[in-house]
């Protein structure tokens, strides 16, 4: 087969895509390079611009065009209740249940010590911060029923037990090892309106 160093470079940066293997990687890097040039250089100019247009927001930790992010200025969201997740898109999915009122707070990862991510790689200074500011009565921990998931679930009620808060995760309704992205959203729907007190 030819080999090209750039062609390969192509693969190798698709191939780092959720859910593309090396596969689809070849067969997009191909589409990439036998369409108008032009298509290549409007997609990665668009990719250049969009990315340098996000930033992460300061009193929530979300990737946004704005800071502070819309969800974190809006009037119509109540400060008595905080949704933490894993990651930006998650919240994204939420709100498409249109069941949600309130703030939220992005983690960016899950406790894995293995991988490297402790206490301070998941933001839990400020989480704790943006919980002094807010007051909520109810913190929703958000985050996907896996090993990661669990340990960040203990971590976080070890944080915030001796507080006055209720502290509440949504049910089973999410298979264990499940992303809350690859939920329907009456999984999900239904996963959040049964979520419980974590003790």
């Amino acid at each position: 087969m030819l080999f090209s160093e750039n062609f390969e470079k192509l693969i190798q940066t698709l191939n780092r895509f959720p859910g593309i293997g090396r596969k689809t990687a070849q067969r997009l890097a191909w589409f990439m390079v036998s369409q108008d040039k032009n298509f290549a250089l409007n997609l990665a100019e668009t990719i250049i611009t969009t990315v340098e247009s996000f930033k992460t927001c300061s009193k929530c930790n979300m990737l946004s065009e704005s800071d502070p992010c819309p969800y974190c200025t809006s009037v119509e969201r109540l400060d008595s209740h905080l949704c933490v997740v894993e990651n930006s898109s998650d919240i994204q999915i939420l709100e498409g249940m249109n069941e949600y009122k309130g703030r939220y707070f992005v983690l960016g990862h899950l406790l894995s010590p293995l991988d490297g991510y402790g206490p301070e790689q998941i933001n839990s200074q400020q989480l704790m911060e943006r919980i002094l500011t807010l007051h909520p009565t109810e913190i929703i921990l958000a985050l996907k029923p896996s090993a990661e998931g669990e340990a960040t679930i203990h971590y976080l009620w070890e944080l915030l037990k001796d507080k006055e808060i209720n502290i509440t995760r949504l049910s089973t309704g999410i298979p264990f090892g499940g992303d809350l992205e690859y939920s329907n959203l009456n999984t999900l729907s239904n996963a959040w309106k049964r979520r419980y007190i974590v003790q």
